[in-house]
C-alpha cells in the first residue's frame, strides 16, 4: 500500500523499546560503525513485553498484539493474539523469516522491516506489490550470537542505507522473547500457507490469530521445537478475504492447516531429527496453523479447517 513504511514505523518502536530497557530487561549498544544492536535475549533475560515489542517490530508497526492465558483442552498457557488490517504487508512484507544472513562464520535468520528495502525474497515482494524506500532499516535476527561490524555492514548494504541507520534487534529462540515473537507469528503462518496453495495474499483484508507461547528451553534444537509446535498443533488463525472465486477458496482452506503434512504427529523436535536436524527436509506443508478459518466479504460465507492438538502440546512442552 503507498505511502506506508515497515521501517519507519518500526524505528519509531525500537526507540521506545530502547527508552523502556530497564523494564523490558533489554540492552542496546552501538558497534564502531555506528549501527545500533537492541539484544532481547542472548545476553539479557527480556521477557513477555520484550517479546510484544519485538512483535510489533517484525510486523513493521502494522499490528495489535497482547498476552493472555487460553484453555487448550485442560492445558492452560500464556498465549498471544495477534491482528492486522494490513495482513500482506505486515506479515509477508515484513515478518515472514525470509532472509539468511551468512557472513563468515555468522548465521542468523531475518525477518522483519529491513527486508522490504533488501528485497529479500524478491519474487515475495512483486507478489504483494510492495516495496519501502525508507532511509532507516531495522531487522530482527533470530540467533544466539551478538553480530559484529561486518554483519551490520552486509546488512546495510543490501538495505541501500548507512550503517549508521541501521538498527539489528536480537532474539534468540531459547529466550522468552523469541517464543513470544515466533507465536505471534501466528496470522503469517496462514497467509504464508494460503499463498503458497495459490491464494493472492492481496485478497486477503484482515488478519488475527492465537497461539500458545512456548515455554522456554536452554538446548536451541529443543526450543526451535517448541517454539514451531505451539503454532502448528495450537495456532489459530482467523481471515477475511475479498475473493470471486469461492470455489477455489474452500478448496484452499481445506488444504491449509498443519495436519494434512506427512510430518504432522509428533512433536517438531522429533521429525527435525528423523531429518538429521536438516530444517529444509521437513515437509514445508507442515509449516501452517492448526486450524483456518477464512471468511470470504464478498457472499458472507467462511470455511474452516483443520484441529489444536493438545496431547502434542503437552508431549511437546514435557507435560
Amino acid at each position: 500500500m503507498p505511502g506506508i513504511s515497515v521501517n519507519s514505523k518500526a524505528h519509531e518502536i525500537v526507540h521506545k523499546m530502547i527508552s523502556e530497557g530497564e523494564r523490558l530487561r533489554i540492552h542496546e549498544e552501538r558497534l564502531p560503525s555506528g549501527t545500533t544492536v537492541v539484544d532481547a535475549g542472548v545476553t539479557t533475560s527480556g521477557g513477555y513485553s520484550a517479546g510484544l515489542y519485538v512483535t510489533k517490530i517484525c510486523m513493521g508497526g502494522l499490528c495489535e498484539c497482547q498476552i493472555y492465558e487460553e484453555d487448550f483442552d485442560g492445558l492452560v498457557l500464556p498465549s498471544i493474539h495477534v491482528s492486522t488490517d494490513h495482513p500482506a504487508i505486515s506479515t509477508l512484507g515484513s515478518q515472514f523469516a525470509g532472509w539468511q544472513i551468512k557472513v563468515g562464520n555468522y548465521f542468523a535468520m531475518g525477518s522483519g522491516p529491513a527486508r522490504a528495502l533488501a528485497l529479500k525474497p524478491k519474487e515475495l515482494y512483486e507478489r504483494i506489490e510492495y516495496r519501502d524506500e525508507a532511509d532507516v532499516a531495522v531487522l530482527v535476527l533470530e540467533t544466539n550470537e551478538k553480530p559484529n561490524d561486518d554483519v551490520a555492514r552486509f546488512i546495510a548494504q543490501h538495505c541501500h542505507v548507512t550503517p549508521e541507520k541501521l538498527y539489528l534487534v536480537l532474539t534468540p529462540t531459547s529466550s522468552l522473547a523469541g517464543s513470544v515473537q515466533i507465536s505471534g507469528r501466528i496470522v503469517e503462518t496462514g497467509i504464508h500457507k494460503l499463498s503458497e496453495l495459490g491464494l493472492d495474499p492481496k485478497t486477503v483484508i484482515s488478519g488475527s490469530g492465537v497461539a500458545p507461547i512456548a515455554l522456554p528451553h536452554p538446548k536451541s534444537a529443543r526450543a526451535m521445537g517448541r517454539t514451531n509446535d505451539m503454532v502448528l498443533y495450537g495456532g489459530r488463525a482467523y481471515l477475511t478475504v475479498s475473493c470471486d472465486d469461492e470455489n477455489t477458496l474452500s478448496q484452499l482452506v481445506a488444504k491449509a492447516p498443519s495436519k494434512f503434512s506427512r510430518d504432522y504427529g509428533r512433536p517438531f523436535h522429533d521429525a527435525f531429527k528423523s531429518a538429521g536436524f536438516d530444517f529444509y527436509k521437513i515437509d514445508p506443508h507442515l509449516f501452517a496453523p492448526a486450524t483456518i478459518l477464512v471468511n470470504n466479504v464478498e457472499t458472507g460465507n467462511s470455511f474452516v479447517a483443520g484441529e489444536v492438538n493438545s496431547k502434542i502440546l503437552r508431549k511437546s512442552l514435557g507435560l
